[in-house]
């Protein structure tokens, strides 16, 4: 096997999220308290940090692969209000909500995925129209179906299985979205970077017609992607209206930008092709973390937004100083 040296190790995309992490974490324990660290402190990020990255980590290798999917501030409410819709004002059973919400995003996910592939039209504006539409749809028929933006779901509505899996509190903090979160990271890493999948995507944000020229499906596999990316947001919409017993029209667009900056802090260029699942993990954390860490100090609260910022520019000046340490690297001669 072989050894990797620490200039190897530098060269990584998740190199710029390991430092931006424990940047982070030494600035909260110096100006903050060790409570952000510990059980009840450390539930305050991870929640942020399991909902979050669901999302991001498809919106990454959208990125990845050269696109961008910015509907998922419509999906999130669209999901919760979905199952709650079904579940909560039609007493349906919950496993009908459930498929209800997944299907939504997978018919969103096809709609977006295709009108990429079939259509001129950047990706970024694609998904801006179904982020209205989707928006004025859920909108349109909360209020057509129900008379209301807010629907109610009771926990004895969700069930005992479905609330346990989707929609609890694990040691009394913990949202259980937290191991669906890790679950589902260990399976991206495996696609992504130990199979063929993952080779196809990175050559995608590289250049699409060599892609497509080398025999890559790049349209399957853009339509894919466009359709994990909606399924996860409408998953976790659907997860939050179980936890929280209520979905409302207005939840979900802060998921925009905060998904974009984790991703970038992971180490993934804007320009695509470069970045890795671990970098996204990572850069997740380390967004959580800024947002809620605050708290644990004496700052005031409206410097959040400031810090956020600064650790957006201060990533992309940092990623792109690695990938061009990555691109210049040749390995010395023995």
């Amino acid at each position: 096997m072989k050894n990797l040296s620490l200039g190897d190790l530098i060269r990584r995309p998740e190199s710029g999220a390991i430092l931006g992490l424990a940047f982070v974490l030494i600035f909260f324990v110096v100006f903050g308290s060790i409570e952000f660290l510990k059980p009840a402190g450390a539930a305050s990020w991870l929640n942020v940090a399991a909902n979050l990255g669901i999302i991001a980590i498809p919106v990454g290798l959208l990125m990845i692969s050269g696109e961008l999917d910015i509907s998922i501030g419509a999906m999130i409410p669209a999901g919760a209000l979905t199952v709650a819709i079904i579940t909560g004002h039609y007493h349906m059973p919950i496993w009908v909500g459930i498929l209800g919400a997944l299907s939504l995003g997978l018919v969103v996910g096809l709609i977006n995925g295709f009108l990429v592939i079939r259509t001129a039209v950047p990706s970024l504006i694609v998904t801006l129209g179904t982020l209205f539409a989707v928006q004025g749809v859920i909108l349109g028929f909360s209020v057509l179906l129900t008379g209301t933006t807010s629907v109610a779901l009771s926990p004895a509505e969700s069930g005992v299985i479905a609330k346990s899996l989707f929609g609890s509190f694990v040691g009394g903090s913990f949202q259980v979205t937290i191991f669906w979160w890790l679950a589902l990271t260990a399976l991206y890493i495996f696609y992504v970077h130990f199979s063929p999948f993952g080779n196809w995507i990175f050559a995608m944000g590289g250049d699409r017609v060599s892609a497509r020229n080398a025999g890559i499906p790049t349209d399957r596999l853009t339509v894919t992607l466009f359709v994990l990316s909606s399924v996860s947001a409408a998953f976790v919409g659907m997860c939050q209206a179980i936890l929280f017993n209520v979905a409302q029209v207005s939840a979900g667009m802060t998921f925009i930008f905060n998904s974009i900056i984790a991703v970038v802090v992971g180490g993934v260029l804007l320009t695509g092709g470069f970045g890795s699942i671990v970098g996204i993990f990572l850069g997740t954390v380390t967004f959580a973390i800024v947002n809620q860490g605050i708290y644990f100090t004496t700052f005031d609260r409206n410097w959040s937004s400031l810090i956020i910022g600064a650790m957006l520019l201060l990533a992309v000046l940092m990623n792109n100083t690695f990938r061009i340490m990555a691109l210049t690297y040749s390995p010395k001669k023995k």
